[in-house]
């Protein structure tokens, strides 16, 4: 027979763990306390989860004393209500949140999960960067180990999706945009049956790029294609790509972090464009346009940069466990 997780045997060899977690919630706070930063809680029950094509959401029911009753759903991120508090001039902010998304399950996933997100106005993609470094040296050891895969933090590689798609695919990935013929052809790999360039562009960073970095030393794969950052802004010395990086160390994904979008037009269009793929791929349920997110851009989100870091991968690299359930205390 199984013993639950609450059982003192299994507890008991987690509690290691479980204490180192709890030490870096506590390090990272006085991390950001000290450069000045607002902790925010922010409401985890909203209209509009998130507007990511291939996020599954968990969907719940206000009711009210008058006996009306709306749908809500567990946000997928707080990134919204986050940026909105930004429009309306807080500062530099921070919030460790409870997230969810469904149909998620794995070594390195847990459908309901702690994220730590943190937004700075003024912030270019490279100051975020630095940031981050500044952080995982402050809060993680020198070394670091997860699923027996080891990387030092005295030095991080930043690589170019572009320059990434070259060294490990042999394929000019910007100069195929949009054609996945031509793609797969300089990738060496068939085209599979009803496979768009999205579809090859994703499956070539899962196969071949993403087992190839952040070992030995954390990687930043910066300038993501524009289409793939949904929420970034284009950069302006190539509109081709956006201002976007994923930080990967010891196998994982370990962040995903924006240079933001400020133009509410811009925004709009990409969300009904998110939308119509969604429903072309998935179906419904559907929600609501978050018009308040929308009304906070028109009224004036400063030039900004936020990151969304796994603070459950976090604390794996911290413990030097191999499994997300090894970190969390239920």
């Amino acid at each position: 027979m199984t013993l639950p997780r609450w059982h003192p045997t299994k507890l008991a060899a987690r509690l290691p763990a479980l204490r180192r977690r709890a030490q870096l919630a506590a390090d990272l706070r006085g991390f950001f306390t000290t450069r000045g930063y607002l902790e925010v809680e922010t409401p985890y029950a909203v209209p509009t989860p998130g507007e990511e094509v291939h996020l599954a959401t968990f969907r719940t029911q206000q009711h009210f004393p008058d006996g009306r009753q709306r749908d809500l759903w567990l946000h997928t991120s707080p990134e919204f209500a986050m940026k909105k508090l930004l429009a309306g001039g807080i500062g530099p902010i921070f919030q460790l949140a409870r997230v969810w998304r469904n149909n998620e399950d794995s070594e390195t996933h847990s459908a309901e999960f702690t994220m730590l997100e943190w937004y700075r106005p003024s912030a270019t993609l490279s100051d975020l960067m630095d940031e981050t470094e500044a952080l995982l040296r402050a809060i993680l050891p020198p070394q670091i180990t997860s699923r027996g895969i080891t990387a030092r933090l005295d030095h991080f590689e930043r690589l170019t999706v572009a320059e990434a798609f070259t060294r490990y695919v042999g394929a000019d990935v910007l100069g195929t945009a949009d054609d996945a013929p031509a793609l797969a052809a300089q990738a060496g790999v068939r085209l599979r049956a009803g496979e768009d360039w999205e579809d090859l562009f994703f499956r070539l960073l899962l196969d071949k790029i993403e087992p190839a970095i952040g070992r030995g030393t954390p990687t930043f794969l910066t300038h993501w294609p524009a289409a793939q950052a949904a929420l970034a802004r284009r950069d302006p010395a190539d509109p081709r790509v956006a201002e976007r990086f994923e930080l990967f160390a010891c196998g994982m994904e370990l962040a995903n972090a924006f240079v933001e979008l400020t133009d509410p037009a811009e925004q709009r269009a990409r969300f009904t464009a998110d939308r119509a793929r969604r429903h072309t791929l998935y179906g419904g349920p559907d929600w609501d346009m978050d018009e308040d997110f929308l009304a906070a851009l028109a009224h004036g989100l400063p030039p900004s940069a936020g990151i969304a870091m796994g603070f459950d991968r976090l604390a794996m690299l911290a413990a030097g466990m191999d499994c997300i359930t090894d970190v969390l205390a239920l």
